[in-house]
């Protein structure tokens, strides 16, 4: 993070990217000075409202981030800057968004935790739109213009107010990461699902709980020691942090956690968190192994919806095999059971050195409205074109080709979604593929 005085010294010119968080209530004039050389502009954690009508003067920015701050409205000088390709406006009070702040090579719009109640039609004429990130706000429907975003590949609209999902969502021809979760007619999917489970209360104070283990969007995972009458166990707590994210709402994410069940390749439940001291909701799980590490880092700003893997990493054909087997196997589960994954991506997936894996965070997953079979099968296979991306990167780091995975590889991930094979069909062929 830089400061305001580095910049106003002039000890910051000819950098690409500017950090600055310093309670401003107004753009600093001094940010001009780079001009030439700045790309990225992040003023996340100010008291700024607007922006200076003058911005397309940083002619090479390519991304700018406003995240909590104090904007009602997107600044529509963002639509004017021709090389602005990402946008982060999370946690404001936002109810506007002119399709003037819509910038021609947008790729990526963050518009999380808001106030908006509606989406400009104009959104359909972003051509190069890839993630759109809505959720947490006030939103009814979506513009059917949007069917015609046919390079939309992750769209996030869960926790608002839709009584149901538009028909044309599901011809989209490279949507593979949906997150629709805490919308009415999703939470009344989710309550009927909820409704006949049974899942044992973990009470706090049976829990000696050690130091953390990791942190992401929705919640805080420790290690803890468990007391039951059979010994003292170590185990993992989720407690969640209780506020959306982009992904969704953290009680969805329990539950689908909890009615997806059991399978080999999830991380099981043992159950929901019962009294804790600040009444946070939060799960208790198995502790996993140390040998088992994240296949991959997320998307960066650069690949956008692809994830990043050591530049090193290899898989040789008894690994991909695993990995892939293991993975369809627990996603055709979840859909068997109602829940879309909603985030199927590397980097949410554990595995070690056997080819053994585990599907986790359900911080994206939905409910599926399982009385409507044609909603059913193209939500499952939006999620399929997902595996297809997986199993793209999976093949590209492996010595071995082969024919079988590569037209498997194609079908799950051809434009036509209805043509693409089900999870099931998906898991039959690579159960039957024999390692040469």
């Amino acid at each position: 993070m830089q400061t305001l005085d580095a910049l106003r010294a002039g000890e910051l010119i000819g950098i690409k990217r500017l950090d600055l968080a310093a309670d401003l209530t107004g753009f600093p004039e001094e940010i001009f000075q780079l001009a030439d050389s700045l790309e990225v502009l992040n003023l996340s954690g100010n008291l700024l409202n607007d922006l200076p009508k003058d911005l397309t003067r940083l002619h090479k920015l390519r991304i700018i981030f406003c995240s909590d701050n104090r904007f009602s409205h997107v600044p529509e000088v963002l639509g004017q800057c021709a090389n602005l390709e990402m946008i982060g406006f999370k946690s404001n009070q936002i109810t506007h968004l002119s399709a003037k702040a819509l910038p021609p090579k947008l790729r990526w719009l963050i518009l999380t935790d808001n106030r908006l109640q509606q989406i400009p039609t104009e959104i359909g004429a972003c051509a190069n739109l890839q993630k759109l990130m809505l959720s947490g706000n006030r939103l009814h429907e979506l513009p059917e213009q949007m069917a015609a975003c046919n390079c939309l590949e992750l769209l996030r609209i869960a926790a608002n107010r839709f009584e149901h999902l538009p028909d044309w969502l599901l011809g989209l021809p490279r949507l593979a990461w949906l997150a629709y979760a805490g919308n009415p007619f999703s939470d009344a999917i989710e309550k009927e699902a909820m409704a006949g489970l049974t899942v044992e209360h973990v009470d706090w104070s049976s829990l000696d709980v050690q130091h953390v283990l990791g942190e992401g969007a929705s919640g805080i995972i420790y290690r803890a020691h468990r007391t039951t009458e059979r010994g003292v166990h170590p185990v993992a707590v989720k407690v969640f942090k209780g506020a959306v994210t982009s992904d969704g709402l953290p009680r969805s994410e329990k539950s689908a956690c909890m009615v997806a069940g059991e399978h080999p390749n999830l991380i099981p439940v043992h159950g929901r968190l019962h009294g804790h001291p600040g009444d946070s909701i939060g799960m208790v799980m198995p502790l996993i192994s140390p040998s088992f590490i994240n296949l991959a880092g997320p998307p960066s700003w650069e690949s956008c919806t692809r994830d990043i893997y050591a530049p090193d990493v290899r898989f040789p054909i008894e690994q991909l095999m695993g990995i892939a087997q293991g993975v369809a196997s627990a996603a055709a589960h979840m859909h068997a059971q109602g829940v879309m994954h909603g985030d199927l991506y590397a980097h949410n997936i554990l595995w070690n050195a056997k080819g053994e894996c585990l599907l986790g965070d359900f911080g994206a997953a939905s409910f599926v409205p399982t009385h409507d079979e044609k909603f059913r099968q193209g939500l499952q296979r939006i999620e399929v074109r997902a595996f297809g991306c997986l199993l793209e990167e999976l093949m590209s780091r492996c010595d071995i080709s082969s024919e079988m995975l590569r037209d498997l590889q194609i079908r799950c991930t051809q434009t036509e979604v209805s043509a693409r094979p089900s999870f099931e069909q998906v898991r039959r062929e690579l159960d039957s593929f024999v390692v040469q």
